[in-house]
């Protein structure tokens, strides 16, 4: 069986979010079971790992995006150093750039990803068993593969949709349509949602099943979705939910080349206590007060605006007995406030921008990961804590609830309900109180390291839903 995943982002090619890790380690995982072939197809992007690694021409053409003719390049990574065969996309102008998003011409951008791949398969006779579509940029794939007569080679090709994070749909004005290849105008209506195009509900519409990333989080898209729960109750008969899993390759503590003090689960207590001690003195903190962190962008769907006032809260009300630090960025007026408290707070460090191996120590240093999510569709930053020992405290919504039980009812984290200041603040002096019980504090480590959230399982449930 042939699959071929289709993504903005994979890592460690282009790394936003944790769509790149899915796409960076699914397909990997999948290539583990005999019979099964997956590739990755993304757009080019001017990246270290790009200038690092050498990539064979395999298809040159062009397309017409409405009036405009456009050169489409397909190039694959020659020595599949990734576990899986790579293909990007590079169209002079389009897809081409530094970073996958940030763009006013985004809605081109992904039109013409999709038009590109979709040529190329067909211009080269590439019929695939399965194309697994990531997010809303390549929404409109199952539509076009079964709706434009230019990609007929493809039509009945079996389609899988995947939201990792529906806040974003790709909503658009039909203006756009006179940049799409040309398609079956009568079937308008499966581009439609509310008068305008929406690539992700499309892919709902038209693919052969679509899955979100955790059950929890699809049990809530059937009650809010940002409108279009109902196409979700509807299209209930193909959606699955199946929790990502992480690639416990990269992410091992006993072998992580990001670590200063690598351990499993026999020295754990000691050895992050080695790192923490490292960190602390790296950013000014004291190594005997508990560390909270929080790691991720600063958007309010990840609760990151309630940061400043639980970073002042926090720490008034325990009169200074615990460290928080943060790594991430994004809104600025966050950035600004955790920039004063920064100066304010001795107890207090921040580091801004995405930063991979500080994200790596950070895990392994923590005592307790904050993550006061609005809305997370799964979640790997909590699989990551745990993997490297550290207690997550977790709002109880999305793949967060299928992920973290509370120490109350038997598991080894922290949740709290409401996402709000006094909440999160009550959860981090329920975690004060257990840190200073070292006996306890010692099994919730351990507990936690035991945890299997490995690829293995996930990529199984992927390929049954295939072979349905």
């Amino acid at each position: 069986m042939v699959i071929y995943h289709l993504s903005t982002e994979c890592y460690p090619v282009a790394k936003v979010g944790g769509l790149a890790d899915v796409v960076g380690a699914l397909p990997k995982y999948q290539n583990k079971v005999k019979g099964i072939e997956a590739k990755v197809v993304m757009p080019w992007y001017n990246k270290p790992f790009v200038r690092e690694h050498e990539f064979d021409v395999v298809f040159d053409g062009f397309i017409h995006q409405g009036p405009n003719m456009l050169q489409v390049q397909v190039m694959k990574e020659k020595t599949n150093v990734l576990g899986f065969e790579l293909y990007m996309v590079r169209i002079p102008g389009l897809l081409d750039r530094d970073n996958p998003y940030g763009y006013q011409d985004e809605s081109f951008q992904f039109l013409a990803f999709q038009h590109g791949v979709l040529h190329w398969l067909c211009a080269m006779e590439l019929r695939p068993d399965v194309l697994h579509c990531h997010d809303y940029h390549t929404g409109l794939v199952p539509f076009m593969v079964e709706h434009c007569p230019e990609f007929s080679f493809l039509k009945g090709v079996k389609t899988i949709g995947t939201i990792h994070n529906g806040e974003y749909q790709g909503m658009m004005s039909w203006n756009m349509a006179n940049y799409m290849p040309s398609f079956d105008t009568y079937k308008w209506g499966l581009m439609d949602w509310n008068g305008l195009m929406n690539p992700l509900a499309s892919m709902i519409k038209c693919a052969d099943a679509f899955t979100t990333v955790s059950e929890g989080y699809l049990e809530e898209l059937f009650i809010s979705f940002r409108g279009i729960e109902s196409l979700v109750r509807q299209e209930f008969g193909k959606a699955y939910g199946i929790i990502n899993g992480i690639d416990t390759e990269v992410w091992n503590p006993e072998t992580d080349p990001m670590l200063d003090f690598n351990f499993n689960i026999k020295n754990a207590v000691a050895q992050k206590k080695k790192n923490k001690e490292k960190l602390c003195k790296e950013y000014g903190l004291n190594p005997k007060l508990p560390l909270f962190a929080f790691i991720g962008r600063f958007a309010t769907e990840k609760g990151a605006d309630l940061l400043p006032d639980v970073v002042w809260k926090s720490i008034k009300q325990s009169y200074g007995a615990l460290n928080i630090m943060i790594l991430g960025s994004g809104n600025v007026y966050i950035e600004n406030k955790l920039k004063e408290y920064d100066y304010t707070y001795t107890n207090f460090a921040l580091d801004l921008g995405y930063k991979e191996h500080l994200s790596h120590k950070i895990y392994a240093s923590a005592d307790f990961l904050l993550m006061p999510s609005r809305v997370e569709p799964c979640g790997l930053n909590q699989m990551y804590s745990m993997r490297y020992g550290t207690v997550p405290v977790v709002r109880y919504t999305g793949g967060l609830k299928d992920t973290v039980e509370d120490i109350s009812t038997g598991g080894a984290g922290l949740n709290f309900t409401y996402p709000g200041v006094d909440d999160i603040v009550h959860a981090m002096n329920r975690a004060l109180g257990i840190y200073h019980q070292n006996g306890i504090m010692e099994e919730l480590i351990h507990a936690n390291m035991n945890f299997d959230f490995a690829w293995e399982k996930s990529a199984e449930k992927y390929i049954a839903l295939y072979n349905s």
